[in-house]
């Protein structure tokens, strides 16, 4: 079958339905799963909903030399996500108004190879502009406790989060928090500035644990949904697990490099290793580990986050002068599979961190993230047994990743995006075939 060509079936006798695995027949019309027969064929393949990567940072417009729509949708199809959810920066204009919103739409119009929703963004004084954005279609709001890396989305006061999570009530809508806060440093930085471990000591754990009290007392006192993104430390689990045993409707998500990646392995001078908050040690890791297992983390996400080779400092090594991202949105799947795979993860965990939970975050979870009659009929088809080596064949813009040269496990084999074939082996379809999706507003206040 030729990518770009409409699927009428897909059949293996491993295909996720709820959290079984089982054979079955996955019919397919007009776009929707239209009905789930049970089936006998031996294909070893795993058939499971598509990736909902809600932690996409596209950069278009304006920083289209960063990434743009084009090449960070094909590197998602390539890496079996379906659905991504644009953070509101770093793009040139942030999304942060209505008519940024507009543009922001304009830009990707034609561009997307997977469906693409967006986040606004939360800045000081533009809390007049959420509830348009609202009704305009934006999944959510983000902001900043502390400098968010760019002039242009400055971070947020306890005055500005006051006066947006008014204007949030009532909506339904979701407000996502870059938990970390300055806090008073007992000792001066000091260090070589291409060692980790300066860089890591200037992040402590403190930093997320003090946003995270914020977070949750904002969160009990306005039961506004909030989330928090990428959490890197284990320390603030016990103050987000009070806040929910008090009735707060939050969640929180980590990410790939948290989960593969430890502070001990970063060698002098590996730039592409800096993200913020940072990689920290093993053993936070493994709590981590513990947390995502207990249900206390709800999903895992790529914050993907590219730059451009110069601003990594390689040159250098300087961690201290050097972009904070990461760039993984190809590679999510079998990044997460490798490792959870040995700590007793099922396929099934796969699809509630990767998939369901994180279309539920975003309000897609009435056609994204299950198998079932009438959702879209987008399926990520893998070899979870087979292994590849991260190396040529990366499809977003600016290639360097921290993973290069890792051996993996799980082969996305194919896409297939609302019934129609995007990609397969190495091929893409002809033309982009996403759709923006504009999420209708939510009365409700349900959280994960």
């Amino acid at each position: 079958m030729e990518v770009g060509s409409a699927v009428n079936a897909v059949r293996s006798r491993r295909v996720l339905i709820g959290d079984k695995v089982q054979p079955a027949v996955v019919v397919i019309k007009d776009g929707k799963i239209h009905q789930i027969l049970s089936d006998n064929m031996p294909t070893h393949l795993v058939v499971m909903p598509g990736i909902v990567d809600c932690h996409v940072h596209v950069n278009e417009p304006g920083r289209v030399s960063w990434e743009g729509f084009w090449t960070a949708t094909r590197a998602a199809a390539a890496g079996g996500v379906t659905t991504i959810v644009d953070m509101p920066l770093n793009s040139i204009p942030p999304t942060n108004t209505l008519v940024h919103f507009q543009e922001k739409l304009r830009e990707a119009t034609g561009k997307c190879f997977v469906d693409t929703a967006f986040w606004g963004g939360v800045i000081p004084g533009n809390q007049l502009e959420l509830r348009p954005m609202i009704h305009a279609g934006v999944a959510g709001f983000k902001c900043f406790l502390i400098h968010s890396g760019v002039e242009e989305f400055p971070h947020v006061t306890d005055c500005d989060l006051h006066a947006a999570m008014k204007q949030l009530q009532g909506t339904g809508s979701v407000l996502l928090f870059h938990a970390e806060l300055d806090v008073q440093q007992t000792t001066e930085e000091s260090g070589d500035s291409s060692h980790y471990s300066t860089f890591l000591q200037s992040r402590p754990d403190c930093m997320e644990i003090e946003a995270v009290r914020i977070v949750t007392d904002l969160c009990l006192q306005y039961r506004v949904r909030c989330h928090i993104v990428h959490l890197s430390s284990a320390k603030p689990l016990k103050l987000i697990k009070e806040a929910r045993r008090a009735g707060a409707p939050l969640t929180v998500e980590t990410t790939h490099h948290y989960l593969c990646l430890c502070a001990e392995n970063i060698p002098a001078g590996a730039t592409q290793f800096k993200c913020c908050p940072p990689i920290r040690g093993s053993h936070n890791q493994e709590q981590l580990w513990s947390a995502l297992k207990a249900g206390q983390i709800d999903m895992v996400v790529s914050d993907h986050s590219p730059c451009t080779p110069d601003l990594k400092r390689l040159d250098s090594g300087d961690f201290t002068q050097a972009w904070g991202g990461i760039s993984s949105l190809q590679f999510g799947l079998p990044l997460f599979w490798s490792s959870a795979s040995k700590r007793g993860f099922q396929l099934a965990d796969v699809v509630r961190l990767l998939s369901h939970n994180t279309a539920k975050l975003c309000s897609l979870d009435n056609r994204k993230g299950s198998l079932s009659p009438g959702y879209d009929a987008d399926l990520v088809i893998w070899d979870p047994e087979r292994e590849f080596e991260v190396e040529a064949g990366i499809h977003h813009k600016n290639k360097i990743t921290p993973y290069l040269g890792f051996k993996l496990q799980g082969v996305v084999c194919a896409t297939i995006l609302r019934g129609q074939l995007v990609y397969k082996e190495g091929s893409f379809s002809p033309e982009p075939l996403g759709k923006q999706l504009l999420i209708p507003q939510r009365k409700s206040q349900t959280h994960l």
